[in-house]
């Protein structure tokens, strides 16, 4: 079995870990006991953000979790309304103030917002952030190659990470090979692609799952993985969140990651970046 590193290493040198636990949709009273939960079972990143409303509850965990906070990697990001460079560094700070640390390992501009024209500005305010030691590194999500390229003209630098819609029905083939080409890591999320259809019900996950001994989940995950993403799957159930944890000890044939990534349907289950809607 090919040996898979369980972290990524960032274009700016910081270290990432491959898996993660996000946080999407995650009450803010249930947040605490969640990521609790997942740091036990071995999480080292935590993604949340300013819009999920639950900073309070997943800094109360990382901070009374007795895991050292060097060794959690968290991620916040900045929502829309908090574009600019006075802004973003007020949301920053207020984020900051809710998770109870005094820096994020990775701070993620939420949407590029096109129509506010603004995302260039927000991500040197970003960029002065980690220069200024509040973070440790700078990314983005749901951009597309025309937001990630405008970001780097007017700035030199490529963010560290773009988190985006990932998943077996909509896997972004040319998106991952482009950002790699360019060392920006893929962060994938939605990675079960269960807003609309059933990913895990689908004959080349079953078969891949039978054929290991693992559940639908795990195999997705891995699929995730050996595809090169990031990725960070939701659950609260701590039975879940240990499940799909447990995803080093196999590898997907080159067969399965193929069949897996043929159920592409081309579709988004999210908004377009490019519509403006966000």
């Amino acid at each position: 079995m090919t040996q898979l590193s369980d972290t990524v290493k960032l274009n700016d040198g910081a270290s990432m870990p491959r898996l993660g636990y996000g946080t999407y949709k995650v009450g803010d009273d249930e947040a605490q006991e969640a990521v609790e939960a997942a740091l036990a079972t071995g999480y080292r990143l935590i993604d949340t953000a300013e819009m999920y409303g639950n900073e309070v509850g997943v800094g109360r965990a990382v901070n009374g979790s007795g895991v050292p906070r060097s060794e959690v990697f968290l991620t916040t990001k900045v929502w829309n309304d908090h574009h600019g460079a006075k802004a973003a560094r007020e949301a920053l700070e207020a984020s900051l103030e809710r998770l109870g640390t005094d820096y994020l390992d990775l701070y993620l501009i939420h949407w590029p917002s096109p129509k506010q024209g603004l995302y260039v500005e927000t991500y040197e305010a970003l960029l002065q952030a980690k220069a200024d030691g509040l973070i440790r590194s700078a990314g983005v999500s749901n951009f597309n190659p025309e937001h990630l390229e405008q970001v780097h003209e007017g700035t030199g630098v490529w963010p560290a990470v773009n988190q985006v819609e990932l998943h077996p029905y909509f896997n972004q083939p040319e998106l991952r090979a482009w950002q790699a080409e360019r060392g920006i890591a893929t962060e994938s999320w939605g990675p079960l692609g269960q807003r609309t259809g059933s990913v895990l019900a689908e004959p080349a996950v079953t078969a891949a799952a039978e054929a290991h001994g693992r559940t639908p989940g795990q195999v997705v995950i891995r699929w995730h993985l050996q595809n090169g993403c990031i990725v960070i799957p939701k659950s609260a159930k701590p039975s879940r969140i240990a499940e799909n944890f447990d995803v080093f000890g196999f590898e997907l044939t080159a067969q399965e990651v193929a069949a897996i990534s043929a159920l592409e349907t081309g579709e988004r289950q999210g908004i377009d970046p490019a519509s403006g809607e966000r």
